[in-house]
């Protein structure tokens, strides 16, 4: 079954993996939300890219997803262009490191809602839409902390390993109704938000930036390669095929390894 005409809605789509899924989902003539903050300029001329590798419509929204009353404008913004969501990538998030003690409860919080709470509320409001169509794919990008933990990252670990468990829970009520839910769970991907804990990184464990990439970042992949966003996006795009119908509630791994260990 061909994906042209189905709408996607991904958070945090304005660079990295999110902007990686959207080019994939563009190549297949879908409709599409983005979201996420940036440059006016730079967000629009990727918007205008996207719309010319679709020959679909493609919208913008620059709604706050620490805010739910923004999250229900962002869904109403979907519903009235496009009727309604086919397709919901959660991807939208944040990092902070820093030892328990010393982690500032305003990172806590903003980690907590963007990580996780956000797909809580994207989730609730999207699926009325794909029951009534009888077929949906919601996807999150978890990661490989979602499976395993590392030290200065109490809240990340915490919503990742709640983002896991809230879509094993959609995934049982919503199988019978065509809907599959599943997490992505990547290992170390070069994207601005890796490279922007680097600094944190440096100092909560005394490192240069050398040894941070390659005795922290990489010490955990076996492969010792970064993983890429297209190949997060490759397995995004398998998860919404037909072929893809009988996986649910699915914690995919693209690690290099990591959790192999």
């Amino acid at each position: 079954m061909s994906l042209k005409g189905k709408t996607a809605l991904i958070t945090g789509s304005t660079s990295g993996i999110g902007l990686a899924y959207a080019k994939s989902l563009a190549a297949e003539g879908v409709n599409l939300l983005i979201n996420g903050f940036g440059d006016a300029d730079a967000i629009e001329k990727e918007r205008l890219a996207l719309e010319q590798a679709s020959g679909a419509k493609a919208i913008y929204s620059g709604h706050d997803l620490t805010k739910p009353e923004e999250i229900e404008a962002m869904m109403a913004q979907a519903a009235e262009a496009f009727g309604g969501v086919d397709i919901l990538i959660n991807n939208a998030g944040t990092q902070h490191v820093a030892p328990v003690e010393e982690f500032p409860l305003d990172k806590w919080s903003l980690i907590i809602k963007l990580n996780l709470e956000s797909a809580f509320h994207t989730t609730r409001l999207a699926v009325p839409y794909m029951k009534q169509r009888k077929w949906g794919r919601i996807i999150q990008t978890a990661s490989a902390h979602s499976l395993v933990a590392s030290p200065f990252k109490s809240a990340y670990v915490t919503a990742k390993h709640g983002l896991a468990g809230f879509t094993k829970t959609i995934a049982l009520e919503l199988a019978t109704f065509g809907i599959t839910a599943n997490c992505i769970s990547p290992g170390y991907v070069w994207t601005p938000l890796v490279e922007g804990q680097i600094p944190d990184t440096m100092k909560a464990r005394n490192m240069t930036r050398e040894q941070v990439i390659n005795d922290v970042l990489l010490a955990g992949q076996p492969t010792k390669e970064f993983v890429t966003v297209e190949q997060v996006a490759a397995i995004a795009m398998f998860l919404c095929s037909d072929p893809a119908s009988n996986i649910t509630g699915a914690n995919i791994s693209v690690d290099g390894g990591w959790t192999a260990a």
